[in-house]
């Protein structure tokens, strides 16, 4: 059965709408398992698209903001665990996305709330899901599965219905290869323009969220978005004043142009590097990355500033890291990190226009305590741009 209600009718209407929904439809759950590719099985219920759906089991440990996870670019291909076990419980909002298509292969959760109670709320996650084909599962030990993936590390995993044979499943999923596409896939194809009175700022999307061209409109920048394999010509002759490297999804060593760019656009104007995009920059000055047992996905993730010993809460979402050892034998001098496990979080360059952060100083979600970082990166510029401009 279809169910639709106005968003706009009083919230009794809507919150007892939702409740006799959830139990009329209750005795129609169809089951649904969560397969990983070492074997290990999860029976749960479907909620969401009704499909079938493989990709990169990872955890997020955001107690809120699960529309801004589901709708970062970044989770490509992934199947995202949320630890914190009630998920959908503030609705959907038309304000929160990060993307207009959400790119996560599917999200896996204690249990998914049925009856939103939020006065922003216009929908519940399960519309959400169906209405972008993204299937979910509820009512598995997320915590069971957040200590196999914690101790093992992320695997592929399939989610399909019950009748499927487990052993099948896992076993396909050992014979495929992670995705190395996922960039491509979340890029814009053409440049776009969003207006502005101020600097000019180009930011190149490797699967950019809207909060970092929101802290970039809300300084008044002018702000032009290219694609991630824009050549280093196609970017300077915008003649902008600096440039973002923005997050995305997957490895960087996938994309081998972008790093080559980059070497070619160092000292040519400030640089300010984001997650993805600042693994990308390590690489064009000679660092190495490696893949992480489990990554950083979470917004509680402190990391230390060096130059001052200050530690601020952060925003996280990567599954690769620079490696300290490597980073040493560049030119490059390190700034942050991971309070947790050490872990590099930022560097700078000693002489030219260039910082760079691993976690989202836009947060979204998050906490908010490195917004201040765009401001750096904005006064930046204006110390380098020609005084006739």
């Amino acid at each position: 059965m279809n169910w639709h209600w106005d968003p706009c009718a009083p919230f009794e209407v809507r919150f007892l709408f939702s409740i006799a929904k959830s139990l009329l439809e209750t005795g129609d759950t169809m089951q649904r398992q969560l397969v990983l590719e070492d074997g290990s099985v999860f029976l749960g219920q479907a909620f969401g698209a009704e499909k079938d759906s493989t990709g990169e089991v990872v955890f997020t440990t955001s107690m809120t903001g699960y529309q801004e996870v589901l709708s970062d670019p970044s989770y490509c291909r992934q199947i995202i665990t949320f630890t914190y076990p009630l998920v959908g419980n503030y609705g959907i909002s038309r304000d929160d996305f990060e993307s207009i298509h959400p790119a996560a292969s599917g999200i896996i959760v204690k249990e998914a709330c049925s009856a939103p109670s939020n006065f922003r709320s216009r929908r519940t996650l399960d519309d959400l899901l169906q209405e972008h084909e993204i299937p979910g599962i509820q009512g598995i030990d997320t915590r069971r599965l957040t200590r196999i993936l914690r101790q093992h590390g992320t695997m592929r995993g399939a989610m399909c219905s019950a009748a499927q044979d487990p052993a099948a499943v896992a076993a396909r999923l050992r014979a495929v290869p992670l995705p190395t596409d996922q960039v491509s896939i979340v890029s814009t194809k053409e440049p776009f323009f969003c207006p502005g009175r101020g600097l000019r700022v180009v930011v190149i999307d490797y699967g950019c969220k809207h909060g970092i061209l929101r802290d970039l409109l809300s300084r008044s920048a002018e702000v032009i978005v290219v694609p991630y394999n824009a050549s280093a010509a196609d970017i300077l002759r915008h003649q902008p004043d600096g440039l973002v490297l923005s997050n995305g999804p997957g490895d960087p060593r996938s994309i081998p142009e972008s790093v080559a760019s980059l070497q070619q656009l160092t000292g040519k104007l400030p640089i300010l590097g984001i997650c993805l995009g600042h693994q990308l920059l390590a690489l064009a000055f000679g660092a190495a990355v490696e893949k992480m047992k489990f990554g950083h996905r979470g917004g509680n993730h402190p990391v230390k500033d060096l130059r001052n010993s200050t530690v601020r809460i952060t925003s996280q979402n990567h599954g690769y890291v620079i490696t300290t050892e490597s980073l040493a034998t560049t030119e490059l001098e390190l700034t942050h990190i991971n309070v947790n496990d050490e872990t590099v979080e930022g560097f700078h360059h000693p002489s030219l226009p260039i910082h760079s952060f691993q976690y989202h100083p836009e947060s979204s979600p998050g906490p908010e305590d490195t917004k201040h970082l765009f401001d750096g990166f904005f006064s930046l510029m204006e110390q380098r741009r020609p005084k006739h401009a």
